[in-house]
């Protein structure tokens, strides 16, 4: 079976909500196109060369862990910089969704360093936004789609002026409650708050990451034969009506 590499990061620390099942989905996945996923963790000190990892994952974590985790990851943020500039894809979940961008800053005013790959900040909020969302979103001109998934944040994400989010919020709180966005893109890197975890009712986006990890490989996104996923479009029906029948936005 032909490889990629996924570099895993702080997978002890950032695990909130059973989000390491994102990667259980992509490794299922990839194997049944005929690809091996590797798994790296990549934790303090880690040593990331340009060019060696095809996608990068960084799961959620409540304040606590990514206060502890956010200086070390702070410190690969050169190399991770580079790696997502050789063309390695990234999905970054709540927590580590934040510390991919500019900074995160508490209750207290007290600020995290972010890494700075996406073009974002986070400032807490008072109040937490919890619930099933829905988005659209189109990662693929003239290919629209919808996500759903759980979020549960007090985190209020602002865009840089010229930032890309990765969908529109349907139902739900999104960003920040008031923009109507969710998440955020940026060329094959993606951060968003939805958990769950987020792949397993959403299958076209895991098939989507996948296929931006090989074309760091072979320089093109492959077009997939469509896999059997009655049980994933049963589980994303679920998740949208919930969603849809749970009231407007923050």
């Amino acid at each position: 079976m032909r490889r990629l590499v996924v570099g895993h990061l702080f997978p002890d620390y950032l695990n909130i909500y059973a989000d390491r099942g994102n990667i259980a989905v992509l490794s299922a996945r990839a194997a049944w196109r005929g690809y091996e996923l590797e798994v790296r963790p990549l934790g303090a000190g880690a040593e990331i060369q340009r060019g060696e990892h095809d996608l990068f994952y960084v799961g959620g974590g409540q304040d606590r862990e990514q206060a502890l985790i956010a200086p070390e990851l702070a410190a690969l943020g050169p190399a991770l910089h580079e790696a997502f500039e050789a063309g390695a894809a990234f999905l970054a979940v709540c927590g580590g969704y934040q510390l991919l961008g500019h900074f995160y800053r508490d209750q207290s005013g007290e600020e995290l360093p972010g890494i700075g790959l996406l073009p974002l900040h986070t400032v807490a909020g008072s109040r937490r936004m919890i619930g099933d969302v829905l988005l659209e979103c189109e990662l693929e001109p003239g290919s629209p789609r919808t996500l759903a998934g759980f979020e549960n944040h007090a985190g209020r994400t602002i865009l840089d002026q010229d930032a890309q989010p990765l969908g529109r919020v349907v139902a739900g709180f999104g960003n920040d409650g008031d923009s109507g966005y969710e998440g955020c893109r940026a060329g094959r890197a993606i951060g968003t708050y939805l958990h769950g975890p987020l792949l397993p009712r959403n299958p076209w986006l895991a098939d989507w990451l996948l296929a931006q990890a090989i074309a760091h490989q072979s320089g093109a996104p492959p077009t997939f034969e469509p896999l059997d996923d009655e049980l994933e479009e049963r589980a994303h029906k679920v998740s949208a009506n919930r969603a849809e029948t749970r009231g407007g936005r923050f």
